[in-house]
């Protein structure tokens, strides 16, 4: 099992470093998850014999890593799940997308809208008419850190929350995210993996701020990232 990286912890929050390729939350029962990793680190911890409350007021998709918060008690999960729901959070990613067919790569910043229809029966999501049935509204800010000969680094700032949000709306533009096959990337990205599932790709949660669900004072927590990420960085 990877070692957690703890974050920030108190009686009320646990966040941690996610490492790409874990599921935050197990469906069914049984799969490795974040979730499972982070009850054992607070039943040795703190010696508890019982189940472990933790809500999850949020999660990464399997490929990104980053920060994940965790609620360690239900009057906290209730005010975060109400922050993230209000956008009252703030989201940073860092994405290393491929370059367009013309070699560009995205501008130096700029704001992508768009509408974008979920998949669920296919697991992906897709950018559609603004009147299409179930569609919902996705907007999203970036700004470009650096460029290299085949990619760029974006960070970017999400103000809405849909499935794959920066992942489709960067393909959608021709820039998908480096080892994202499902959205049409060509380049890798960390390790070989023998099955899609295991896929690494280049985006990664930086970091969140948000209001300590007892105290309300604002709260930032940061993720540094793994060594897939080396050179690409600054």
């Amino acid at each position: 099992m990877i070692a957690l990286e703890v974050l920030y912890e108190d009686n009320h929050c646990l966040a941690l470093n996610k490492p790409a390729g874990l599921l935050t939350q197990g469906v069914p029962p049984g799969v490795p998850t974040l979730e499972a990793q982070a009850r054992d680190y607070l039943k040795q911890k703190y010696h508890k014999t019982g189940r472990v409350y933790l809500g999850i007021p949020h999660r990464l998709d399997r490929p990104v890593s980053g920060v994940v918060l965790f609620a360690r008690s239900s009057k906290a999960a209730a005010r975060l799940a109400e922050q993230f729901r209000e956008r009252q959070v703030t989201k940073v990613y860092w994405a290393l997308v491929e370059r367009d067919g013309q070699g560009e790569p995205p501008p130096s910043e700029g704001i992508w809208e768009d509408w974008l229809l979920k998949r669920a029966e296919e697991a992906r999501s897709e950018v559609v008419p603004a009147h299409t049935p179930a569609a919902r509204q996705a907007r999203l800010r970036f700004r470009r850190l650096a460029c290299f000969d085949e990619s760029a680094l974006l960070e970017v700032y999400p103000e809405t929350g849909r499935m794959h949000q920066i992942r489709v709306q960067a393909a959608s533009r021709g820039w998908p995210v480096r080892g994202d096959v499902l959205y049409g990337a060509k380049l890798p990205f960390g390790p070989d993996a023998e099955l899609p599932r295991d896929r690494l790709i280049a985006l990664h949660g930086r970091s969140l701020t948000f209001l300590h669900p007892i105290r309300y004072e604002p709260i930032t927590v940061t993720a540094s990232v793994s060594d897939h990420w080396a050179g690409w960085t600054l």
